[in-house]
């Protein structure tokens, strides 16, 4: 790489920082950032900056937002009994993508894993329990992952939230639609069987 300018190099090295971008990918990005106009370069510098500057967690579902409150928390149409508690900002897009959600959502930006070093204070499970009181929330949807710190974090959700007088609820795993049963890894399947439904 020494045959690029240091600016350059820079650059690449900065790119390459960022999760799933390899050195060729980075260099790749930063020769085409190279050959963009000024305009085209400026634009993009401006956009990181102004996600830097403006984007915040929403105080209410601690998703993110340029605004006070975020567009979902502020849209009327909402149904604000219903809260579907996920582990991150983009397992809520995953969510709002499908279409069949109108309720609204708590981001708990991670999971419990005490392997890690992460407990219930590290993660927004005391905002969630003060929601629940304050908001006259009737249902509880957790949709966190289905490994074991997902698993464990739901496990710990419903133990704490148990005396509260709301409705608790997982979301439904197992055998995806289109699925072929000889695919399927025995962990899904298992969970496919014990968590079916009577037609």
């Amino acid at each position: 790489m020494r045959h690029y300018p240091p600016s350059l190099i820079t650059l690449i090295r900065q790119l390459s920082k960022l999760p799933g971008i390899g050195e060729k990918t980075a260099t790749r990005l930063a020769l085409h950032i190279l050959k963009s106009s000024a305009g085209e370069a400026k634009s993009l510098a401006d956009s990181i900056n102004a996600v830097k500057e403006k984007i915040h967690y929403c105080p209410v579902c601690f998703g993110l937002t340029d605004q006070a409150m975020c567009q979902i928390c502020n849209d009327p149409n909402r149904n604000k009994q219903l809260v579907c508690v996920v582990e991150q900002t983009d397992d809520m897009a995953s969510i709002e993508r499908s279409g069949s959600f109108s309720g609204l959502y708590h981001v708990l930006h991670g999971t419990l894993s005490p392997m890690n070093g992460i407990g219930p204070d590290d993660i927004r499970l005391k905002e969630l329990y003060e929601r629940v009181k304050k908001h006259n929330v009737q249902e509880v949807i957790i949709a966190t992952s289905t490994n074991v710190e997902g698993e464990a974090t739901a496990s710990y959700i419903v133990e704490n939230m148990s005396a509260m007088p709301v409705k608790m609820s997982r979301i439904a795993t197992g055998v995806p639609m289109g699925g072929d049963l000889k695919f399927v890894d025995q962990v899904t399947l298992k969970c496919a069987l014990e968590r079916r439904y009577e037609f």
